[in-house]
C-alpha cells in the first residue's frame, strides 16, 4: 500500500466514525460524555480509574466528564459495597436512554447504508471488519 492509499484509508475511517458519531441522542451530550456512557452501559458500573483507563484520559479529565454527567442526570454516584472508600458510576435510567436511542439511530443508518452496497463490497467488509477490530483495539 503507498502512502497515499494509506491516507485514503485513514481519512475514509475517519469520516466514517465522525459519520457514524453524528447519529445520535442526547445533543446536549458531548462524544466524550457520550462514550462514558457507552462504556457504562456495556462494562457495568466503574471506578473512576476504570473508565479514565479504557477512555484513555487522564484522571481529572475523566472526572470532569463524570461531574457533568452526574450533574445533568445521566450517570449517579453510589458507595461500592466492598469498599467504601470506592465509589462505583452507573448509568440512570435516563442515560440508559441515551445510549440505548443513540445505539438504535446508528444501527438503522448503518443498516440502511450497507443496504446499498454490491454483494461484493459488502463481502469485502466482511473480510476487513475483523482486521480493523484488531487496528481500533490496538
Amino acid at each position: 500500500m503507498t502512502e497515499s492509499d494509506n491516507d485514503d484509508l485513514r481519512l475514509a475511517i475517519m469520516r466514517l466514525s465522525r459519520r457514524m458519531r453524528a447519529e445520535r441522542a442526547g445533543d446536549d451530550v458531548t462524544d466524550g460524555q457520550l462514550s462514558v456512557l457507552i462504556v457504562l452501559f456495556k462494562e457495568g458500573p466503574q471506578t473512576l480509574g476504570s473508565l479514565a483507563e479504557h477512555e484513555r484520559v487522564t484522571p481529572p479529565s475523566i472526572n470532569r466528564t463524570v461531574n457533568a454527567l452526574v450533574e445533568a442526570g445521566l450517570v449517579s454516584r453510589d458507595a461500592s459495597p466492598d469498599d467504601g472508600r470506592k465509589v462505583h458510576l452507573r448509568l440512570t435510567e435516563r442515560g440508559t436512554e441515551i445510549v440505548s436511542e443513540t445505539k438504535r439511530r446508528r444501527v438503522a443508518w448503518f443498516a440502511r447504508q450497507l443496504a446499498t452496497l454490491t454483494p461484493a463490497q459488502r463481502a469485502a467488509l466482511d473480510v476487513a471488519a475483523p482486521i480493523l477490530r484488531e487496528l481500533a483495539d490496538s
